[in-house]
């Protein structure tokens, strides 16, 4: 447990950022499910699980290349070709 002030104001900030990064997280999730789910061309689950990668990457919940490759993976997925 932590004893300094420093390091209880730390933990208490890491907890909240927590709650923002595991609703993200879920976020994205879903939206990627709702992708795999989708018909073939599909804009709006197009649309919706690049704004959920994005926002992961944006906010560091994930590597670029990784939101590039999973963009990638949706895009072909949902592709009409």
């Amino acid at each position: 447990m932590a004893i300094t002030r420093s390091a209880k104001k730390a933990h208490r900030a890491s907890l909240h950022k927590k709650e923002f990064n595991d609703a993200r997280r879920k976020t994205l999730r879903e939206a990627l499910k709702d992708a795999r789910l989708a018909t073939k061309g599909d804009a709006k689950a197009l649309s919706a699980a690049y704004a959920a990668i994005d926002k992961a990457m944006k906010r560091g919940l994930m590597h670029k290349n990784t939101a590039a490759r999973r963009k990638a993976k949706v895009a072909k997925a949902l592709s009409t070709k």
